[in-house]
């Protein structure tokens, strides 16, 4: 890891993505988390505080840079819920088989290496009646803005932390074996290119 990623990427992350047009998708998605949940790249604890303290048993959050784990952690004293933190990465979840209630991914499958491998690690600890509560940034469903967003996926992805412009969440999640029963996807306000948005909630088929 080059100084870059470890100190200088961080902070990018973590004012990029509390924003206010990132703010209200969190508010609108995680109090419906319940019971025991994971999140997927918890970051620098941006979703914590919008966590039902009474809905919400325990939180597990995996998030591999050190400096965003740091932050997590000091926003977790914060919030009457128990949160526990891993070095781990999607594609090796250190949980149990369907021990899960909720699975929450907010901005971080666009980044992951390996997305196949982390679906089916997540499909696997996720309870049979669990639900998945994702809001990712992707692929437009025009043409002309996806000719764009393939363009230029070769140069974000290196100075992004390896994220994707052009990964269609709907098809993959169902891929990996979930049926998406609820789903919002539109533009947030900003570049085209960039601002695609799948929010919704899928549940293992």
């Amino acid at each position: 890891m080059n100084l870059y990623q470890k100190y200088i990427l961080p902070e990018l992350i973590q004012l990029a993505c509390s924003n206010n047009r990132f703010t209200e998708k969190r508010q609108s998605l995680l109090p419906q988390a319940s019971g025991r949940v994971l999140e997927i790249g918890i970051g620098s604890g941006l979703n914590l505080p919008f966590y039902s303290e009474e809905q919400v048993e325990h939180i597990t959050g995996l998030e591999p840079n050190e400096r965003l784990r740091q932050k997590a952690s000091a926003v977790a004293k914060e919030i009457n819920i128990a949160v526990a933190l891993s070095t781990n990465g999607a594609e090796d979840i250190p949980l149990d088989t369907q021990s899960i209630d909720t699975i929450v991914t907010t901005f971080t499958l666009c980044s992951i290496d390996k997305l196949e491998k982390a679906l089916e690690e997540m499909r696997r600890v996720l309870k049979p009646n669990g639900v998945m509560l994702f809001c990712e940034h992707g692929y437009a469903p025009e043409q002309n803005i996806q000719i764009w967003q393939n363009r230029l996926n070769p140069f974000w992805k290196k100075i992004a932390g390896g994220c994707h412009l052009n990964r269609d969440f709907d098809t993959l999640i169902k891929q990996a074996g979930f049926t998406i029963t609820q789903g919002d996807y539109q533009y947030m306000q900003g570049p085209r290119a960039f601002s695609y948005i799948y929010k919704g909630i899928a549940k293992p088929r």
